[in-house]
């Protein structure tokens, strides 16, 4: 059950479609693409009345009282199973009787689950999302109790060791089963086990009030207008303006981040990124000092040396020696460059400010004037090249292309809202099923706010050889056309559509036989690299032709020298940028991999050590605002550059030179998308690169399209 729940409560992006081969391109390919579309629901809107998916276990639009009633039938069943596999007497312990059962009860019972916890984050009824906020905590519960039965470990480990595997992705699978109890003590002395739970609840209770000491910091500043020069008028509106007229600028991101990247004032600037990178530092540098304690004593006790070991043991990298040695690569390799880009930064500032050093303050404001220097990017008009529909075709077109699908879409399918639609996916030679996804695009009142996807049914095969297909949901927030323009997307909201595409491509292709390494519940390291590779196709020319068109006359896309204008900007300052967000990955993986750190120190001795000199702000300290230290990505911070450098290798390698090449992306399909979470991901990609992948490439991309 422990592994049911595993990925339900994570939104990310996974799932897939298909669409017609169309032998055309440009305009027309998409004109006739929108055309076959409208036939398709055309012809669906006829011939059919149904509300149901076939082979779909996800329930929609349950009512407050069904979805406690599914939960509490969800937590029953799974009781019965589990109190099934425990009563196995030892000396007659199958693979049918143990393994296939709890394999089984995962399947059957994830689309469940998830009927009963996505609600909360689509439902348009208040009523709704409390109970699906209710229902989670009751499901959780249980998930966190059976993650602690000893008897049903105890029946485990007697299968395990008589070795008798149905192969090896079941020998992984019953591996990540015994995993989950181990990870709670159930292989320790029950003194010791104690002191596991003890410290899991400690950690659990100073991540919390990490978080939260940060989520109720008031702090703010006080700015004249003059103070504020540089900001554009809309922004000041948003801004509350106190006495004597002095504008009200708090420390959330968005304040942070328009000041930093547009205010003229060097003063301003410096005042505000000081005053931010000391917000609850007091408090939450105690905090943050314990809860490293506390993980390593946790990791410890369960046979680690400490926290970063046990916490990269399960992902890709394996070891926290691998991940600093990759970090230092990446850095090391990128310096030179980087002491160029700071010296171009460094001249620009003398040339406003004259002799006034430059700090890490100066970095977002400067990098944005050499960017609208150097860069013809109107991204406001840009964003009229991109209306959704065509947006979409567009992309529906690049990945059936690719990949050799074709996808339909349903009419009168039951959802939650009118703005949702619902797609087939088939592979386009065999004319096979693989699955569904619904699209949830437009804002709305208690919608969750970001881009991502969500896996509804992951696909696995059950003991009688019968096939259960993925299901997922693309959720994104775009505004509704207002009758005369139609909907329009950001140029970084097509790339993050594109990005959740490929994670919705990566869930359908997969062809796990197990549902808890089907779809994006891989590793963790690995499971953002396919989307990653796919938004590659966001910035070559041929591609960004195929989904723009200006919205008053599709048939005009954006020109040439915007596509590579977009291609250089991608890499603009990009050495720089990477080697700040490497210092804050240092300090992340060395206070989890040593003890006694003093993480004031530290990051006062990595700060010019990484970022060529730039010593750090006077008073500031990450470790007092730095909530990916605390909670969700503690000794993981490196897992977002690892996926984008392993992508870089992989699009340059084998997709860059012909985009729209189906053997190569058949042959990424088959051995990288449809592999699941049972094969070594090293192992993957080396099988589709030939070679082992290497950053290599991802430096000579960098150093080659920079300034």
């Amino acid at each position: 059950m422990e592994s049911e729940r595993n990925g339900a409560k994570k939104l990310s992006s996974k799932s897939k479609v298909g669409s017609y081969i169309v032998p055309l391109t440009g305009a027309a390919a998409l004109l006739t693409l929108a055309a076959s579309f409208a036939i398709t629901a055309i012809n669906h809107r006829r011939n059919s009345k149904r509300k149901d998916l076939p082979g779909c276990d996800f329930r929609v639009n349950l009512s407050a009282s069904e979805i406690l009633k599914l939960a509490d039938r969800i937590i029953a069943k799974s009781k019965e199973v589990h109190d099934a596999v425990a009563s196995v007497p030892l000396d007659k312990v199958t693979y049918k009787n143990v393994i296939s059962p709890l394999a089984e009860l995962e399947a059957q019972q994830f689309p469940l689950m998830q009927s009963c916890v996505v609600p909360k984050f689509v439902s348009t009824s208040d009523k709704v999302r409390k109970a699906s906020i209710e229902a989670e905590k009751k499901i959780d519960a249980h998930v966190s109790s059976c993650s602690k039965r000893e008897d049903v470990y105890r029946v485990l480990k007697v299968f395990s060791a008589k070795g008798e595997w149905m192969g090896p992705e079941a020998r992984h699978y019953v591996q990540c089963l015994i995993r989950d109890f181990e990870q709670n003590g159930l292989d320790l002395t029950s003194t010791k086990r104690e002191e596991v739970q003890r410290l899991r609840a400690q950690i659990d209770e100073l991540s919390f009030q990490y978080v939260q000491n940060l989520n109720y910091d008031a702090t703010y500043l006080l700015f004249s207008e003059n103070e504020l020069a540089g900001l554009p008028t809309e922004f000041l509106k948003t801004l509350e303006e106190v006495e004597n007229g002095m504008f009200k600028v708090t420390l959330k991101s968005n304040h942070v981040a328009a000041v930093l990247e547009l205010c003229m004032i060097g003063k301003t600037r410096r005042l505000v990124a000081m005053t931010y990178g000391k917000r609850c530092a007091k408090v939450n540098l105690s905090v943050l000092e314990e809860l490293v304690q506390a993980r390593h004593k946790f990791a410890r006790l369960l046979g680690y040396s400490n926290y970063a070991d046990y916490a990269v043991s399960f992902r890709m990298a394996k070891t926290s020696s691998k991940v600093l040695q990759f970090l230092e690569g990446i850095s090391s390799s990128l310096s030179d460059l980087a002491q160029k880009e700071l010296a171009v930064l460094k001249e620009l500032k003398k040339q406003e400010e004259g002799e006034i050093p430059f700090g890490v303050e100066d970095l977002l404001y400067y990098v944005k004037k050499v960017e609208q220097q150097e860069f013809d990017l109107d991204f406001g008009a840009l964003k009229q090249y991109f209306p959704v529909n065509l947006v979409l075709s567009g992309i529906f077109k690049i990945f059936q292309d690719l990949f050799g699908l074709r996808f339909e879409e349903i009419a009168n399918a039951d959802v939650w809202h009118s703005d949702v639609k619902v797609f087939s996916a088939f592979d386009l030679s065999s004319g096979e099923l693989l699955g569904y996804f619904y699209l949830d695009m437009y804002t709305r009142e208690g919608k969750y706010g970001q881009t991502c996807m969500v896996a509804l049914q992951n696909g696995s095969v059950a003991f009688n050889g019968a096939r259960q297909i993925p299901v997922a949901l693309l959720i994104s927030q775009l505004q509704k056309d207002t009758g005369r323009v139609p909907s329009l997307l950001r140029f970084s909201e097509v790339v993050s559509f594109f990005h959740e595409f490929g994670h919705v491509v990566q869930h359908m292709c997969n062809h796990a036989s197990f549902s808890r390494l089907s779809g994006v519940r891989v590793d963790p390291d690995f499971v953002e690299i396919p989307a990653h590779v796919q938004e590659n196709w966001c910035y070559e020319s041929l591609s960004l032709k195929l989904i723009s068109g200006f919205y008053q006359d599709i048939t005009k896309p954006i020109k040439e020298e915007i596509c590579k204008s977009l291609k250089r900007w991608r890499y603009s300052f990009s050495a720089l940028k990477l080697k700040q967000e490497v210092l804050y990955c240092l300090f992340d993986q060395i206070i989890h991999s040593a003890d006694d750190v003093d993480i004031v120190e530290l990051f006062k001795h990595l700060h010019p050590k990484v970022m060529l000199g730039l010593p750090v702000l006077e008073g500031t300290n990450p470790a007092s605002c730095f909530p990916r230290c605390a909670i969700g990505y503690e000794a993981a911070c490196y897992s977002r550059i690892w996926s984008e450098v392993f992508a870089a290798d992989i699009f340059t390698s084998m997709f860059r030179d012909d985009l729209l090449n189906q053997n190569v992306g058949m042959q990424f399909r088959t051995k990288v998308l449809a592999s699941g979470g049972a094969k070594d991901p090293v192992e993957i990609l080396s099988d589709f690169l030939g070679r082992e992948p290497s950053i290599r490439t991802f430096i000579d991309n960098v150093i080659g399209c920079s300034l």
